[in-house]
């Protein structure tokens, strides 16, 4: 259970923030570009997949760095620290409505890399009383261009044409 001033609260329960802040690692094989997507872990997402996966991203407060909570995000939702040269993306506006700003940087992941997403709570079965753990992400991947324009939620596709032209200049 969260607490938020002070009083219990569920997941769904806490008042969310309309600004998030995200990394997407990319990586070159041969002439391909490859990006790493996430898919959200928890009952909602388990069947869900193409337009579901995402760019490692999180919540921002009001005033917070938001290159530094990407960063933080990176950090907590896949288990390594992120390091390079950020390139700016810029914002979208998700269908919610929620705002995602963006950085990418060039990576890869490690031979012996073991996803080790931190985890969130809530109640499930829904109604049910009890409160059930789950991984806030629980697959991570890199995809080629084509692919991941098909896996990432919709409104994210424009920070892939962002990564694209930036690469290009």
């Amino acid at each position: 259970m969260t607490r938020y001033l002070g009083k219990a609260m569920t997941v769904t329960d806490r008042p969310r923030s309309r600004i998030s802040a995200g990394l997407l690692m990319f990586r070159r094989k041969g002439s391909a570009l490859e990006v790493l997507l996430v898919h959200p872990g928890g009952p909602f997402f388990r069947r869900k997949d193409e337009g579901a996966w995402t760019i490692p991203k999180g919540e921002a407060v009001p005033g917070e760095d938001l290159l530094a909570r990407a960063q933080t995000e990176f950090e907590e939702e896949l288990g390594i620290r992120p390091s390079g040269n950020w390139i700016e993306l810029g914002s979208i506006k998700q269908k919610g409505g929620k705002t995602v700003h963006g950085w990418a940087f060039e990576g890869d992941l490690s031979a012996s890399f073991q996803l080790r997403s931190n985890t969130f709570e809530m109640e499930w079965p829904p109604r049910s009383g009890k409160l059930k753990q789950f991984p806030e992400i629980d697959r991570a991947e890199f995809f080629t261009d084509e692919i991941a324009r098909r896996k990432i939620n919709p409104a994210q596709i424009v920070l892939l044409d962002r990564l694209r032209a930036a690469l290009q200049d």
